[in-house]
Parts: C-alpha cells; sequence; structure tokens
C-alpha cells in the first residue's frame, strides 16, 4: 500500500477523532437514559452554586417541610410547624395534600416566606387550610441539634407578599411577628407583569384578570377579611415596589387576630393615587416576577409575584 500524504493523515486524524467523539456521546446518552447521574465539571458546579444563591428560596416553586412539635419539650408552642417557602404554583394544592396525608391539620401551624403566585391556586390552597383549622403565621424555620435531639425555632425576618397575604388571612389564627413583612400589589397576567406598560393585552386577559379580582374579593370577604385590604393590595401597580403594611394596616385588613381592630382606627390613606386628567381605565395589576422557571408559566389565571426591576431593585 503506498504511504499517504500529509494531507491524507490529516484526514485519517479528524476522521478518527470523529469516530471517538460519536462513541463518546453514545454512552453519555446511555449513561443519562439509565439514569445514572452524571458528574458535575468544576464550571458546571460553580455555576449551579451561583443559581442557589440568586434565586431566594422563596421565589422558587412552593414546597413544605412538616416540623413535629418535639414530644414533651415543646412548650410554650406545642404545635405541629408546616414550613411554606416559595411561589404558589398549579402543583401547590396537590404538593400540599401529599405532604398533610396523615396529620392532624388542626394542631398545626403554617409558617409562610413566600412571594405570592397563581391567584386561584392560592385561594383553592387558603380554602382548604380554612376547613381544616390551621393556623398562619410568618417566618422561616430553623433546626438545630440540641443535647436532647433536634431545637427548632421560627425567624421572624421573613417575607409574606402578593397572593401570600392572602394565604395568610386563611389561618384561623393569624400572628405577624414586628420583624416580618408583610406586601401587597396588585394582580396581573403573570407572563406580562415584569414590563406590564409594554406588553399588549387581549379582551380574553382582561376577562381572565377581572374574574379573578372577582373571585379574590369573594375569599378576602368569606375568610374574614376587609375592604381596606383589598383596597390596599388593588392600589399597587406593577410596575412600582410592592407596599408593605403597617402594624395599623395589618388590624384594618383584619390579618392579625392578636391584635384586634381598633373602633377609632386610622384613615385608609392608598399608597398609590392616579392622577385625574384623560380618562384613566383602572387596569388590575400584578406584582412583578422575580427569575421563574419556564415551568411555572401560568395558564388561565392571573398572578401576584413581586417585581424583578425599575423601581424594585432596591427592594
Amino acid at each position: 500500500m503506498g504511504s499517504l500524504s500529509s494531507g491524507g493523515w490529516v484526514r485519517v486524524c479528524a476522521a478518527a477523532l470523529l469516530i471517538a467523539l460519536v462513541g463518546l456521546a453514545a454512552r453519555e446518552e446511555t449513561a443519562h437514559a439509565s439514569g445514572a447521574a452524571q458528574p458535575a465539571s468544576p464550571a458546571h458546579a460553580a455555576d449551579a452554586a451561583h443559581v442557589a444563591e440568586t434565586v431566594e428560596p422563596r421565589r422558587q416553586p412552593m414546597t413544605f417541610v412538616w416540623h413535629p412539635a418535639p414530644k414533651g419539650r415543646c412548650a410554650p408552642d406545642c404545635r405541629d410547624w408546616i414550613e411554606a417557602v416559595g411561589v404558589i404554583t398549579s402543583d401547590t394544592p396537590a404538593l400540599f395534600e401529599k405532604t398533610a396525608t396523615g396529620h392532624d391539620l388542626s394542631s398545626a401551624t403554617v409558617v409562610l416566606n413566600s412571594s405570592g403566585g397563581s391567584v386561584l391556586d392560592a385561594l383553592a390552597l387558603g380554602r382548604v387550610w380554612r376547613k381544616a383549622g390551621i393556623f398562619t403565621t410568618v417566618g422561616r424555620v430553623i433546626e438545630t441539634d440540641g443535647l436532647n435531639g433536634k431545637v427548632r425555632a421560627i425567624q421572624p425576618d421573613a417575607y409574606c407578599e402578593s397572593m401570600c397575604v392572602f394565604l395568610l388571612l386563611a389561618g384561623n389564627t393569624r400572628t405577624v411577628p414586628p420583624e416580618a413583612h408583610v406586601r401587597v400589589h396588585q394582580i396581573w397576567m403573570g407572563d406580562r407583569a415584569n414590563d406590564a406598560k409594554a406588553a399588549t393585552y387581549t379582551a380574553q386577559d382582561l376577562m381572565i384578570v377581572e374574574r379573578d379580582v372577582g373571585r379574590l374579593a369573594k375569599y378576602t370577604f368569606d375568610m374574614g377579611g376587609t375592604g381596606d385590604l383589598l383596597t390596599l393590595a388593588l392600589s399597587v401597580p406593577p410596575w412600582e415596589p410592592l407596599h408593605e403594611l403597617s402594624r395599623a394596616e395589618l388590624r384594618l385588613g383584619n390579618l392579625v387576630t392578636d391584635e384586634p381592630v381598633v373602633a377609632d382606627a386610622p384613615k385608609l390613606e392608598l399608597p398609590h393615587t392616579v392622577t385625574v386628567g384623560k380618562p384613566v381605565v383602572t387596569k388590575p395589576i400584578q406584582d412583578r416576577v422575580a427569575t421563574v422557571p419556564a415551568a411555572m408559566a401560568p395558564t388561565k389565571t392571573a398572578e401576584a409575584l413581586p417585581p424583578t426591576g425599575g423601581a424594585a431593585a432596591g427592594q
């Protein structure tokens, strides 16, 4: 056989390299198909760590963790705790049902740390909680190892924003620590809340939002909330920062059951006023959305989530 020229050798080496790469790809595909875990490269591991740091748990899909009261040493709070962290999605009610199966919900307190989410799914979940007799509060559950086992505590510096506020309202007993942040905002179409002014809307979109505002109003009154709470929430557009409720506003909305509304309640001052000039069409609005996985994209419901840009950047 004659000798190959340098160009021939180059072609042979290239072909061999291509065959090797194809074989490697086939082996990797087989590993994925069989469920074998692939080790992450250092670069990928760093990327994953960065994502975990930048996307707060309260802005990821909601999860539930059951924290039973320690036997015989739970005083002064001997109720079980259900830690509820994240965004309310269409999967949230079913996930809660799975978590709660086999437990006595009437002896449980839900500890909320959430940036809001789907309106209809929040309302459905809230009705389940009220029927079960659940208590609600705002905070983050911390568990540490003690001499006699796990020691639990609720850190009060947490957030309950937008539709989370209406989950808070579902509790038979509702407490909000002074350090907690309870914020309200209008509801809006979730896929257009990040740039609500520039987005376009159809008659169907407006129908969905108005329908959900009506359902939200009925739910609020069914749960013992007030028109003041609805007025505050529906006065803040998605291009403005969320409005944090003061202690007086928490009482006005009946969001706290340990601080009764006083007879001479302060006059309600709206956080947002519209300057009247040309006729203004008041639009129902939603809190702007944090980075949300594609699987959480809304379908046929409005949403309420915190904003990500503009005036909200400093929140």
